[in-house]
């Protein structure tokens, strides 16, 4: 009989960061709320290499439209459920941003312990600045809604 206050086995851990991946993604949506959003998620990996992977969709009052395909969520998914299990990833950031006029608007959310902690304007300004000559249309940047933690715990929303 395995011993209830052993450490959770890696499979544990993994399934755990997969509930943890689709909460994150629901409470995106909700925090986000109506309208297009691009959202991108780049994680530094523990052997230092980097693996980044986007998401387009549309949430209105009609059912969620997603634009990419199955595949392009399925790798969006499986990078922030390994970003979530940390296991694997030394950082991740994932920053949404939402079509609007005159400009684009963006937030952003650094992965920590488990979780998705809104990111400093500040730092978020410098991470979404276009890159000189770039065609990429300069984004508003405002503080991240703090996200509603499945397991009721809630890490203090610290923008400057």
């Amino acid at each position: 009989m395995p011993d209830p206050k052993a450490a959770p086995t890696g499979d544990a851990v993994t399934a755990s960061a997969v509930a943890r991946a689709v909460n994150a993604l629901a409470a995106l949506l909700l925090a986000l709320d109506e309208g297009t959003h691009h959202l991108s998620i780049v994680a530094e990996r523990t052997n230092g290499t980097v693996a980044s992977a986007d998401l387009s969709l549309s949430v209105g009052a009609v059912p969620l439209r997603v634009a990419h395909g199955a595949e392009e969520y399925l790798r969006f998914l499986a990078l922030l459920t390994f970003a979530l299990d940390y296991r694997a990833v030394r950082h991740a950031v994932l920053v949404a941003t939402t079509t609007a006029d005159p400009f684009p608007r963006a937030c952003g959310w650094s992965i920590r312990s488990g979780w998705l902690v809104p990111m400093q304007t500040r730092e978020l300004q410098a991470a979404v600045i276009p890159c000189p000559g770039s065609a990429e249309p300069l984004r508003q940047v405002y503080p991240a809604p703090a996200l509603h933690h499945p397991d009721g715990c809630a890490e203090v929303n610290t923008h400057e």
